[in-house]
């Protein structure tokens, strides 16, 4: 293979654009619902499905928030902005009109709700008695942690009055359709965006429980207020009854995309998993392992999907994927015939503008010429500022979609 790393970089964008809603929605859509339509969502691809949608309907009433720089033009659909992956006031401002829109409604009346990844940070307003600063460290506290996104979300979802179904509770009982692309493990469409049009088992004191061996502590005050007023709905509540939910793009279809591009350029392919977790470093050092016994049996790709976390040990810049990558070069140590690329599909690793890192035998030699240390990075989660340093980062701006990470490790053989 002439050139691995265009290989590499081609996998992710055929990952990428199979997921892209103008591509993936049309499909499901079927004919505009007759009577009152609202169409509301949020997430980092809710602009995109909007554009989608009225691609196919024409203009339609409602709102979507999606993050900063993923904004779409859409003819009747208003498209407002906010932060991620830490909620600001412009989230709360406009997570409280679309509450109030869909206020009021009618059993004959139909809620379109487009919900993407990001939407657990996009569509937030606190509970009664928390500060959105509050909740601002709450969430940077859970990014910080090291725990999985469902923990995450679950504890998002009580500190927040359109998680967890309550966004489908304030539109009842209007039916409310809900499609649904995933960036969570195992595609559970009610931690997708902490669900908003979908009931939560899990109650609070759990939640908590389950955090704490992470770190993660919330004040007194907080777990009061959530406790006396979240609204979060049992899976079971009639309010859910008028509401469907659509999974129409997922990690398992991107990986399928990338493994018939590979195995038309000649590739032998093996799927690992479409939904890991785990701390990605731990991870990288497992399937650099997996690598190693490979060796001699390139052409051979290795994808993976799913959404790993970096638990934070130092002030660098760096994401769960770049963080990846790094790791696999430092366990791999410039072994020949092995390369790799690790990026989030929504263009965006952590909170950087990277989506993450291409790496190849040659990386750790390029860094010591650049005097760039990958221990050292690695020691303090600076994994974009190495990558950065060695011209080694993948920036494919906004993509329009989000079905997680998306990992490929090329052996030639």
């Amino acid at each position: 293979m002439q050139d691995p790393e265009r290989f590499l970089r081609n996998l992710f964008d055929q990952a990428v654009a199979v997921a892209d809603p103008m591509v993936a929605l049309p499909g499901v859509l079927g004919e505009k619902p007759k009577g009152r339509v609202l169409v509301v969502g949020a997430g980092k691809a809710s602009a995109r499905m909007a554009e989608a949608l009225e691609s196919a309907w024409g203009p339609c009433e409602g709102l979507v928030i999606t993050r900063y720089g993923y904004e779409r033009p859409c003819d009747g659909i208003r498209i407002a902005s906010a932060a991620h992956p830490v909620p600001d006031a412009a989230g709360a401002a406009a997570t409280l009109e679309m509450l109030a829109l869909v206020q009021g409604l009618s059993a004959e009346d139909t809620v379109i709700c487009l919900i993407s990844g990001g939407a657990s940070s996009l569509l937030t307003v606190p509970v009664p008695g928390v500060t959105l600063e509050e909740l601002q460290q709450v969430n940077a506290d859970l990014l910080a942690s090291g725990a999985p996104i469902s923990l995450m979300n679950a504890l998002r979802k009580h500190l927040c009055q359109a998680k967890g179904g309550q966004l489908a509770a304030a539109a009842y009982p209007a039916k409310v359709v809900s499609y649904l692309i995933s960036d969570v493990p195992g595609d559970e469409p009610g931690m997708i965006g902490s669900g908003p049009t979908v009931g939560e088992p899990r109650d609070l004191q759990s939640a908590l429980a389950a955090l704490a061996e992470y770190g993660v502590q919330l004040p007194e005050h907080i777990v009061a207020a959530a406790q006396a007023h979240g609204g979060v709905l049992a899976p079971g509540d009639a309010r859910l009854s008028t509401t469907e939910n659509i999974l129409f793009a997922s990690p398992r279809q991107s990986l399928e995309a990338a493994r018939r591009v590979a195995e038309e350029a000649g590739c032998r392919v093996e799927i690992l998993d479409d939904a890991l977790e785990g701390e990605a470093r731990d991870v990288a050092a497992v399937q650099a392992d997996l690598a190693r016994k490979h060796s001699a049996d390139g052409p051979l790709v290795l994808l993976s999907g799913g959404e790993l976390t970096v638990t934070r040990r130092g002030d660098g810049v760096g994401g769960p994927n770049a963080e990846f990558a790094l790791a696999l070069a430092v366990a791999l140590n410039g072994m020949a015939g092995i390369y790799a690329i690790a990026c989030d599909t929504d263009g965006v690793d952590g909170a950087a503008e990277v989506a993450g890192a291409i790496i190849g035998p040659d990386t750790l030699a390029k860094a010591e010429k650049m005097d760039a240390d990958a221990q050292a990075a690695l020691a303090i989660n600076d994994a974009h500022g190495f990558f950065g340093r060695i011209g080694a980062q993948v920036v494919p701006g906004p993509t329009l979609t989000n079905v997680n990470d998306f990992r490929a490790i090329l052996i030639t053989g």
